[in-house]
């Protein structure tokens, strides 16, 4: 696992218990998924807006993947998305009610159980990859 940076750690200790637990296997998946695909390359990690978020700074090939808490779901742990993308879209299109979401711009995290891996790793990696698909 990469080494988080102190800021961004400062985030993360901010979050409610359940929300931290939840969004750190998120930053796993991230962190994994890039390590598996030579398109995506080094993750760069910094905050945005004082969330913890997630750039393919050296190849461009994604969009921004911010973690957070929904600010109108009680808390619940968040993936932020670029609102100007189609991803969210695509993901309720895929997924339907299997998650909730805000709008165009996050996918609302179950707060208890593992929740499921495939979806969620789809949902990064199409974030990651989200510019290189649309040069295709």
């Amino acid at each position: 696992m990469e080494p988080m940076p102190p800021d961004v750690r400062a985030a993360f200790d901010a979050f409610p218990r359940v929300a931290r637990e939840r969004l750190h296997a998120v930053r796993a998946m991230i962190f994994d998924l890039a390590g598996q695909d030579p398109a995506i390359g080094p993750i760069s990690e910094t905050l945005k807006w004082g969330e913890p978020a997630y750039l393919t700074a050296t190849s461009g090939s994604g969009s921004t993947i911010r973690l957070g808490v929904s600010r109108t779901a009680a808390g619940r742990p968040a993936i932020f998305f670029n609102c100007r993308t189609t991803l969210v879209d695509e993901f309720r299109d895929r997924f339907g009610a299997a998650f909730d979401y805000e709008g165009n711009r996050a996918v609302l995290l179950p707060e208890a159980g593992a929740g499921e891996r495939g979806p969620l790793e789809f949902m990064l990696g199409r974030a990651l990859t989200y510019h290189v698909r649309r040069r295709a």
